[in-house]
């Protein structure tokens, strides 16, 4: 049974992505997941019933502990001999490909599902372009999640190795086992409307995500407040439309603004949650999701907003503008525009076909992105590696 090692810089980037995968997998090879240390590991090792090997990563440019962590995988390659080592994320990305070039593991993949510096500036920018090209001089094989990850790869002349995209995109694929509006959803859905005072007639808009400034937080909240402003005019429309925040705000990495903050706990109709272990009642409790994000790989919220046959509102990003067709599943804004953002979600408010533009994009997830043809695209992408 040939052996395949999965990383990643912390372990919850392979709870979300690898959910089931990994066991799935163990049929047909020795599967290791290794990974920083935290309580998503000892999950992973339990579910999925694989071996799970700790070696400490930092997602932040550290030098001293970028080469301690190096030379632990360098060592841990040498010892396991896996026929394959697989990352995801950029710091494990390019800490493993490098060992395992070093160690002589036969075949090194790594899955960009997402870049950084194409919003980046400056040293910054040059130093994780930097990073990424040494990366894929050390990879033999690079899967980016999406076309547009692919084509800005090939735009910046990251590699010129080939760069293969599985299927239609995206790693994790959706579960329509989970993900769909079950008669228990529903109850818990009304539950927390009303729990949160939302009345069952409030038109609400939904955001799934990170906290932060490159979420397109900013420009959301800018936006509800001008669409509130539009709606002033008629009391009954201002009350009954609403805004729900789910996510845990990052004070380190990428903060919002003061400004920002400020507007989200005086502004009225706006709601907000930290990040949930089950999400499902969230998106069955929504009339529509925005997601004003400034980059993305393969945003997965769009995806399982869709199952729940949410259309959406999204930028025109990678991965986003993949999922999202103008005027049939959602529409598409430029980042950055607070105007533009606006303007959607009013007339996303009062859509007559938005119903059947929720129906369009649960169909378009079902036909693209069910869980079983992302896990059979990868299985055949292995078997091709390792044959």
């Amino acid at each position: 049974m040939k052996k395949i090692i999965r990383i990643s810089t912390v372990p919850i980037s392979l709870n979300i992505f690898c959910k089931g995968l990994l066991y799935d997998l163990s049929s047909q090879y020795e599967i290791i997941a290794v990974s920083s240390p935290g309580e998503a590991l000892n999950e992973i090792a339990a579910r999925e019933k694989i071996r799970t090997i700790v070696v400490p990563m930092h997602r932040q440019i550290a030098p001293v502990r970028d080469l301690i962590a190096l030379w632990q995988l360098i060592k841990l390659f040498y010892k396991e001999r896996p026929d394959m080592v697989h990352s995801i994320t950029p710091k494990a990305g390019l800490l493993a490909m490098t060992a395992a070039k070093l160690a002589r593991v036969p075949v090194r993949l790594h899955t960009f599902t997402g870049l950084i510096w194409p919003t980046s500036k400056g040293i910054k920018r040059k130093v994780l372009i930097t990073m990424d090209k040494l990366l894929c001089a050390c990879a033999t094989h690079i899967n980016p999640e999406g076309k547009g990850v692919a084509d800005d790869l090939r735009k910046e002349k990251i590699t010129n190795k080939p760069l293969t995209v599985l299927g239609h995109g995206n790693v994790r694929g959706i579960d329509f086992n989970y993900y769909y509006p079950s008669q228990e959803i529903k109850l818990s859905a009304k539950a927390l409307r009303e729990k949160l005072g939302i009345t069952s007639d409030t038109f609400l808009f939904l955001f799934v995500g990170r906290i932060v400034r490159d979420k397109g937080i900013t420009e959301l909240i800018e936006a509800f407040q001008k669409l509130s402003e539009n709606l002033s005019r008629d009391a009954e429309s201002f009350s009954k439309t609403a805004l729900l925040l789910v996510g845990n705000e990052e004070k380190n990495l990428d903060p919002l603004p003061c400004t920002t903050k400020q507007l989200i706990k005086t502004l009225p109709n706006i709601y907000q949650l930290p990040h949930l272990t089950d999400i499902r009642p969230i998106y069955a409790a929504a009339q529509a999701l925005v997601f004003p994000s400034y980059r993305e790989g393969f945003p997965n919220v769009v995806l399982e907003a869709g199952a729940f046959s949410l259309p959406s509102i999204v930028t025109d990003i990678n991965g986003s503008r993949e999922i999202i067709t103008q005027g049939e599943n959602g529409f598409i804004v430029p980042p950055h525009d607070n105007v533009a953002l606006a303007r959607a979600m009013l007339e996303m408010r009062y859509y007559p076909y938005r119903k059947e533009m929720g129906i369009a994009a649960l169909h378009h997830v079902q036909e693209h992105f069910a869980q079983p043809l992302v896990w059979k695209n990868l299985k055949c992408y292995y078997q091709q590696l390792l044959s």
